[in-house]
């Protein structure tokens, strides 16, 4: 990547963070936050399109991935750390470490649209504006009383039995499998990101009724898992055949080959921790605090046109355009691209959020 640069910066969190930053040192600053499995390396296409277009870009790994060291990300660990005020914790300790009082912007794809959306929602006089990307934002959890079943066990008494992928990555065995994937690391990497990806032809989201067993087992494989196989096998069934891994062109070999190197160093675990914290009583009641609480500064959304991402919580999408957010922007869904938008369609990304950004 011409013009970017990777630094290390340690941080009052207790972390040494690995950054890539490109764009001019006096340019207005905008952090990029990575999601599951990624890391600042799938901003690798957009970083030098911002940059070029004159702001100071920075995409750390964030904490428990890549190259960035410090905190336990066992599965002993505590996990407060891996909540998102955690999270928002880190991002301000990086900003801080770097003599930044104040971003132009604050942009999240997967798990990292919501660590931006709760940058934004309790310290926007840090993080003045906030795009979302592939995973949308319905708002903090409020103090109604939980809906009556219990949806896991509703899955597991289908036929066939299901489980929904958030539920089998907070399992023991999770990290395990994926990394020492029977097809191998990279072989398990190429075949997740395909399947995700607007490559895949099953890829046709529509909105779902409910949060309800038969309306989440109309989700694909990958989100609502058949009951008995992990991530490994699940993928495996969904792999590209040779000719549709030689026909991708926004995940080279050299890309995978980094990816695999990292996640062969690191594990899974830092990662899976973050779901397993969000998903946690503990992890809800600690959001409770900012109950009723909205975005009010300026937010806009970013997808692919075929990410299941955008429908995997029914009325998600329509929460966040409607009552999660104070200032809309709008939302752009880019056609062909599924949930690695911003790896899938660099270009159709980056002048989504120029846009945003122009109009701040």
């Amino acid at each position: 990547m011409d013009g970017v640069e990777a630094i290390r910066v340690e941080t009052a969190t207790g972390l040494s963070m690995n950054v890539l930053t490109a764009g001019p040192p006096e340019g207005p600053p905008i952090l990029l936050l990575h999601g599951f499995p990624e890391l600042a390396l799938s901003w690798r296409h957009v970083i030098p399109r911002l940059a070029g277009a004159g702001f100071r870009v920075l995409a750390p790994d964030q904490r428990g991935y890549g190259g960035t060291r410090g905190g336990d990300a066992t599965w002993a660990a505590d996990l407060s750390a891996f909540g998102m005020p955690a999270l928002v914790r880190d991002a301000l300790a990086l900003l801080h470490a770097l003599g930044i009082p104040r971003l132009r912007a604050v942009i999240g794809h997967d798990f990292g649209s919501p660590v931006a959306a709760w940058c934004a929602l309790t310290r926007p006089d840090v993080f003045p504006a906030v795009a979302l990307m592939s995973a949308p934002f319905a708002g903090p959890p409020g103090f109604a009383p939980a809906a009556a079943g219990d949806v896991h066990a509703d899955l597991l008494a289908l036929d066939p039995p299901r489980v929904h992928y958030q539920h089998w990555f907070a399992t023991p065995g999770a990290n395990a499998d994926m990394l020492s994937a029977p097809q191998g690391l990279p072989a398990f990497l190429r075949a997740y990101f395909h399947c995700k990806s607007g490559d895949w032809a099953e890829n046709r989201p529509f909105p779902l009724t409910g949060w309800t067993a038969p309306e989440l087992a109309k989700l694909p494989r990958y989100y609502v898992m058949d009951a008995g196989k992990g991530m490994a096998e699940t993928a495996a069934a969904m792999a590209p055949s040779p000719e549709e891994e030689a026909a991708c062109r926004w995940m080279s070999a050299e890309d995978l080959a980094l990816y695999a190197a990292e996640y062969g160093h690191t594990g899974f675990q830092g990662g899976l921790n973050w779901y397993r914290r969000a998903i946690s009583p503990e992890g809800a009641a600690e959001l409770r605090l900012w109950a009723g609480r909205r975005i009010e500064v300026p937010a806009c959304f970013i997808a692919g046109a075929r990410d299941w991402g955008i429908r995997q919580v029914p009325g998600a999408l329509e929460a966040m355009e409607g009552a999660a957010c104070a200032d809309w922007r709008g939302t752009t869904l880019i056609g062909g691209a599924g949930h690695w938008v911003q790896q899938e369609a660099p270009e159709e990304t980056a002048a989504a959020l120029l846009r945003f950004l122009g109009g701040l």
